[in-house]
């Protein structure tokens, strides 16, 4: 990919609304990130031709939040009880609006099929359900927070 194209796309992604691009070509894939106002641009797969040099693209270092974040991924799995996660990528909330009340609290007693959150991806509320019953014992994602597929939600016991 030349190196011009490339540039000009991580100044569209850092002046857009975009947090994330991917884009795939007949020389390689190029996946362009923004995360904490910095645009990252890393190739996820290079295929240079043997004549030309590769081109190698600066990575910015990882943000200092990632420690915390492997200690919060690491507590589900030590912590005792039944871990929910989410279905989906997309924004997690606790409640189906800003100023209702949240679905479920450290403590709260919930049945399998109760709505616990809601996982808001393109656009589409989808409601998480409790796939099982007892109390929920930790709520491992802030309100707003964004969630990947597979991420611990709660903990219940």
């Amino acid at each position: 990919m030349d190196l011009r194209k490339l540039k000009t796309l991580i100044d569209l992604v850092s002046e857009s609304n975009v947090s994330e691009l991917e884009i795939t070509e007949a020389e390689g894939k190029v996946r362009i990130v923004k995360s904490m106002g910095a645009v990252v641009a890393a190739p996820a797969v290079a295929y240079a031709p043997v004549a030309a040099a590769p081109v190698q693209v600066p990575v910015a270092p990882v943000v200092a939040a990632a420690p915390a974040a492997v200690a919060e991924a690491a507590a589900p799995s030590a912590a005792a009880g039944h871990v929910v996660k989410s279905p989906m990528v997309g924004t997690y909330y606790r409640a189906s609006s800003p100023g209702a009340k949240p679905f479920v609290e450290v403590g709260s007693v919930v049945k399998e099929g109760d709505p616990i959150c809601i996982v808001e991806a393109m656009k589409i509320l989808n409601e998480i359900e409790a796939d099982k019953s007892g109390t929920v014992t930790q709520i491992l994602v802030e309100n707003g927070q964004p969630v990947e597929y597979g991420q611990p939600l709660f903990v219940i016991e």
